[in-house]
């Protein structure tokens, strides 16, 4: 049996990465594991932008685009009903953020990552690359990516159908 004890579901804030949300919390519900999501925030101090013209506030702006981050994650892990699994909202700064959710994965032995991919074209892949498609290549353990709109796990007829058998 495979055995999940660290999720991680890493998140730009995207409907995608609403989607894989949702199935990593799912995942980590159903398997009493602990969720780790990660938001990789820009790293604002390697930039194309000319260094006269933010410099002076690169700490304030990096703090300020860290904090509304954390702000979002701590929104999205909201858990009302105490239905949902323990969780650890992290914010890191990266200029790679496919290498810092690779790195974070190794660091803190998670067993499963779940991403969302905006699923762009061919020609956009080539030009911009895919955070995903680095991340599949590169990580320690297994990563289940998530398209929106996603496909269900469960229908509601198949709910209606166990309701009947019960």
């Amino acid at each position: 049996m495979v055995t999940l004890k660290n999720i991680l579901v890493a998140t730009d804030f995207s409907e995608p990465s609403e989607a894989a949300f949702l199935y990593g919390r799912e995942f980590a519900v159903r398997l009493g594991a602990t969720l780790h999501v990660l938001h990789v925030a820009p790293n604002i101090l390697i930039s194309n932008l000319p260094a006269e013209n933010y410099l002076a506030s690169a700490p304030d702006i990096r703090q300020e685009i860290e904090d509304d981050a954390r702000r979002q994650l701590h929104h999205m892990l909201v858990d009302t009903d105490g239905s949902g699994p323990g969780a650890i909202p992290v914010v890191v700064a990266a200029s790679s953020p496919a290498m810092a959710i690779v790195e974070y994965a190794k660091e803190h032995e998670i067993d499963m990552i779940v991403m969302g991919t905006h699923g762009r074209g061919a020609l956009a892949h080539l030009v911009m690359g895919s955070v995903a498609e680095r991340v599949v290549r590169l990580a320690p353990c297994p990563v289940l990516t998530v398209r929106h709109p996603e496909r269900d796990f469960v229908h509601p007829d198949t709910l209606a159908t166990i309701a009947r058998a019960s």
